[in-house]
């Protein structure tokens, strides 16, 4: 059996954790996504940023490992955000409707400029 094509960094800093993946998100390795923002919790961090730059590949396994720590997150007074999901992902997000529960709430579009 191959071995899991997911690589995880942790970046914490006091009470926020920084999650960078890259690789493959799927059946395979949604596992290894759900253990480290478990763990996050369990270690107390309160806000949790998970950098998705260098993500090849996520299926529906790894949006509802998304989707079931969100649901961790919010549960124990935390937040869990995604930063720059791959197309794929994007997509599946958009189609779920699950983008507040996963990217936060849409930003409102800059005004015209005031000078005052």
């Amino acid at each position: 059996m191959p071995l899991p094509q997911l690589t995880l960094y942790r970046h914490d800093r006091h009470s926020r954790a920084l999650i960078t993946l890259a690789g493959e998100i799927d059946l395979a390795t949604e596992h290894l996504v759900r253990a480290s923002l478990e763990r996050c919790l369990h270690d107390g961090i309160r806000t949790i940023d998970v950098d998705l730059t260098t993500v090849t590949f996520c299926d529906v396994t790894g949006l509802n490992a998304f989707l079931h720590a969100a649901r961790a997150t919010a549960g124990a007074g935390a937040s869990l955000r995604l930063h720059h999901p791959p197309p794929a992902l994007a997509r599946l997000i958009a189609l779920t409707g699950s983008g507040p529960l996963l990217l936060g709430p849409p930003r409102k579009p800059a005004g015209p400029a005031v000078y005052v």
